[in-house]
C-alpha cells in the first residue's frame, strides 16, 4: 500500500464517488482505477494525497465492506 504525495500526479484517472454518496456533499472519498492498482481520494481534497492499493487489495476490501453491510 501507497500513499501517493500530492504533488503526484495520476493522469488519465476517472474518478467517481460512492451511488451511496449524498449530493449535499459531507465525507466522501472518491476512487479511480488503473491498470496496476485503485487510487483512493478524499473528495474535499482532489489535490491532497491519496491511497494506492492494488486490484486485488480493493477486491477483498470490497468484499469484506459489502459482506459487513448484509449483517
Amino acid at each position: 500500500m501507497n500513499n501517493a504525495e500530492s504533488s503526484t500526479v495520476v493522469s488519465g484517472l476517472a474518478w467517481f464517488k460512492s451511488s451511496y454518496s449524498g449530493a449535499e456533499g459531507g465525507e466522501c472519498v472518491e476512487v479511480a482505477t488503473g491498470t496496476a492498482a485503485v487510487h483512493v481520494r478524499d473528495s474535499k481534497t482532489v489535490a491532497g494525497p491519496m491511497l494506492t492499493v492494488s486490484r486485488e487489495a480493493w477486491a477483498g476490501f470490497v468484499g469484506s465492506a459489502s459482506s459487513e453491510r448484509r449483517v
